[in-house]
């Protein structure tokens, strides 16, 4: 289990086998269906990944209200929330690659987190995210993340089901899709509700066809009990109890 000490501590939780088995092969048929050239989103997408729009299926709302999903989310916000995006993204063959980077709180740290749920194994060979842990909240008179430079960053490993679930400013990366097998997954935003109108202002830009109206409170009787499964992953560990 992992604590709220570490949760903060870290940044972010990886989640195994969160999604139900047997909703993986709707979830991948889903995914497939929706997706659409990079000409046909409203701001163009990149070249070398496939993009899907799946956010107002069914089955895409259910992933996003797990509730151990929901738990480390509001434990990471701290106040209520609201899902604001689901866009499903898959790197292609030879694609992929991001520099470190990190997506950044719009008015406080912490009030917005993310989530990548994984509807296929993933790994090194297909483009598996990679993250710096703790590299989220620097410390007082720490000098400017180097964003080129890799040596704290870990490579997730794992299998179709798990989710990990971020503070927005964490610093991480896609990778490169070196064999092209498929690494579908979907990338959800929670965010504080105080970010709700700027969200309005943009949501024909980001695509956003769901209803957006729910607000989610902070689980705190949920997180880290029994039933709330949130681990991590010590670096060059694929199948450990954490990451």
């Amino acid at each position: 289990m992992t604590d709220r000490k570490q949760l903060h501590r870290d940044g972010y939780a990886l989640l195994r086998r969160a999604i139900p088995p047997e909703w993986l092969d709707d979830l991948r048929t889903v995914f497939d269906a929706g997706v659409r050239p990079s000409d046909q989103w409203p701001v163009p997408r990149g070249m070398d990944w496939r993009y899907s729009m799946l956010d107002d299926d069914a089955k895409v709302q259910a992933v996003c209200r797990l509730p151990q999903v929901l738990a480390v989310a509001g434990e990471l916000i701290g106040e209520r929330f609201f899902l604001s995006q689901v866009e499903g993204r898959e790197p292609l063959a030879g694609g992929g690659h991001q520099q470190l980077h990190r997506d950044l709180s719009a008015q406080r740290p912490g009030d917005i987190a993310m989530a990548l749920a994984f509807f296929d194994d993933y790994g090194p060979e297909n483009g598996a995210t990679r993250i710096v842990p703790g590299s989220h909240r620097p410390e007082p008179g720490e000098q400017p993340f180097d964003f080129t430079n890799e040596s704290r960053s870990v490579q997730l490993s794992g299998r179709a089901g798990d989710i990990l679930v971020f503070d927005v400013d964490l610093v991480h990366a896609g990778s490169l899709n070196l064999i092209g097998a498929r690494r579908r997954s979907i990338l959800i935003g929670y965010f504080s509700e105080p970010l709700y109108a700027s969200h309005l202002e943009t949501v024909g830009l980001r695509n956003v066809r769901m209803d957006t109206s729910e607000r989610f409170e902070p689980l705190d009787s949920g997180f880290g009990k029994a039933g709330i499964p949130a681990t991590s992953v010590p670096p060059s560990t694929t199948e450990s109890t954490i990451e």
